[in-house]
C-alpha cells in the first residue's frame, strides 16, 4: 500500500506571521512609533545633524536616539529639551531621551 504524498507546508508572510505573534507585533509597533518619533524631528533639527541619527529603541525608561559619531551626539545633546518640547507638541507622549553613540 502506499501512503499519498504529504501536502505542502502552508507558507506564512513575514507579515502574517509578525501579526500572530504578540511579541513580535508588539515589536514592530515599538520601532514603528519609533520612526514616526524620529520623522517628526525632521523639520526641527537642520538637515546635516538629522542625518547622523537613527530611531532606536522605547522602552519604560524613554526613547533612544542612535548616532554615528561623538560630534553628533554632543550636538544632539544641545538639541534635547527643544526636542522633547517638539515631540510633545506633536501629541508624543516622550519623557526620557537618551542618545547613544552606534559602535562601527
Amino acid at each position: 500500500m502506499s501512503r499519498p504524498a504529504p501536502s505542502p507546508p502552508q507558507r506564512t508572510s513575514v507579515m502574517d506571521a509578525i501579526a500572530q505573534s504578540d511579541t513580535l507585533s508588539g515589536m514592530l509597533s515599538l520601532h514603528q512609533t519609533s520612526t514616526a518619533y524620529l520623522l517628526a524631528l525632521k523639520g526641527l533639527l537642520p538637515p546635516d545633524l538629522h542625518a547622523q541619527v537613527k530611531a532606536g529603541p522605547i522602552d519604560d525608561t524613554g526613547w533612544c536616539l542612535l548616532v554615528t559619531h561623538n560630534a553628533a551626539a554632543a550636538k544632539l545633546r544641545q538639541w534635547l529639551p527643544d526636542i522633547g518640547a517638539h515631540l510633545r507638541s506633536k501629541g508624543h507622549p516622550v519623557q526620557t531621551i537618551r542618545i547613544k553613540v552606534m559602535s562601527r
